[in-house]
């Protein structure tokens, strides 16, 4: 899951500070309460991830079954999973720049795919920072063409510039 000993684990209750910090530095411009993550642990706890190289935490995702063209407004409590769920959403990909070059964000992907193929969910779906758009446009990721009025709102929650972007699971 990664080179040169990066690797992604289970995310922990006991993770949760050190996943508020990253998150503090690699998401200035977005920043959500802790509620919201220990949320997403108790909801979904496979898709909460940590990255650790060496054992020294550079980065998490925070995965969780969603509604394509449904995400979350930032810093939002979900009160429970959508019933029924038709994607894996990639809630928060975070890494600190010293994960750069260990393929953390292709294995954080392969996780997603297992995860989705694991829960009959046949997409991938993110709301992505412009400074992260073109490496998710890299990785195959495309506008969703069902966008209306309530998703703008939830993207303008964010600020400029947020994309929503799909990306077929498998």
């Amino acid at each position: 899951m990664g080179t040169n000993g990066a690797v992604w684990r289970p995310m922990t209750a006991a993770d949760l500070d050190t996943v508020l910090r990253i998150a503090e530095r690699v998401h200035v411009d977005y920043p959500e309460s802790p509620a919201v993550f220990e949320e997403r642990l108790s909801l979904y706890p496979a898709g909460c991830r940590v990255a650790e190289i060496g054992g020294d935490a550079v980065g998490y995702a925070v995965l969780h079954p969603g509604r394509l063209g449904a995400p979350p407004a930032l810093d939002t409590l979900l009160g429970g999973l959508p019933d029924p769920a038709d994607c894996l959403y990639l809630h928060d990909v975070a890494l600190l720049t010293q994960a750069r070059g260990h393929g953390l964000g292709e294995a954080v992907l392969a996780v997603a795919e297992d995860l989705a193929r694991a829960g009959g969910w046949a997409w991938l779906a993110l709301t992505s920072t412009p400074g992260a758009l073109s490496y998710w446009e890299r990785q195959g990721f495309v506008p969703w063409n069902g966008a209306g009025e309530t998703l703008a709102r939830k993207l303008a929650s964010y600020g400029e510039g947020m994309a929503y972007r799909v990306r077929r699971a498998g």
